[in-house]
């Protein structure tokens, strides 16, 4: 058996009705569409949002409209730039609670993530949920340390 030989099943493929071919076909003049109106229109297959009165369906879920669908047990951070930091002495251990009362958290609540914009010239002693690399290999350079909190 060869490509150009294969075929599909004998009564798979119909060939597509002809419609408005004249009245011996049985779909002349209206084409099977009946008289007037908005389904014999061009273009008619009317949209999801028009459902005769019902509720349209994309306004029945509230997670399909908008910016998708937010997981509800996502955790949000308190992002702190290590430009923020330079207000600190290298005396004061940098926790989540002295970082709340500088007001440099925007959710007092949130577990707290230092990132790596800005330079470290203090060695500061830091304690907190989440760092990343680049802001770790900068505190430890400048002579400080990172704990993380559990």
């Amino acid at each position: 058996m060869k490509l150009n030989e294969l075929k599909p099943n004998e009564g798979a493929k119909r060939s597509k009705k002809r419609v408005g071919r004249g009245p011996s076909a049985g779909q002349g003049k209206t084409a099977g569409k009946g008289t007037k109106g908005q389904h014999v229109r061009q273009g008619a297959g009317g949209h999801i949002y028009l459902q005769g009165g019902n509720l349209p369906f994309f306004r029945k879920f509230p997670f399909m409209r908008g910016e998708g669908f937010t997981p509800p047990n996502r955790v949000e951070f308190n992002e702190v730039n290590l430009s923020a930091l330079e207000r600190f002495d290298n005396t004061v251990e940098i926790t989540p609670e002295v970082l709340a009362e500088a007001n440099l958290l925007s959710k007092k609540n949130n577990p707290v993530v230092i990132l790596g914009n800005g330079e470290v010239d203090k060695a500061y002693k830091l304690k907190v949920h989440r760092i990343t690399k680049g802001a770790r290999a900068k505190i430890e350079a400048a002579g400080g340390s990172v704990e993380i909190i559990g």
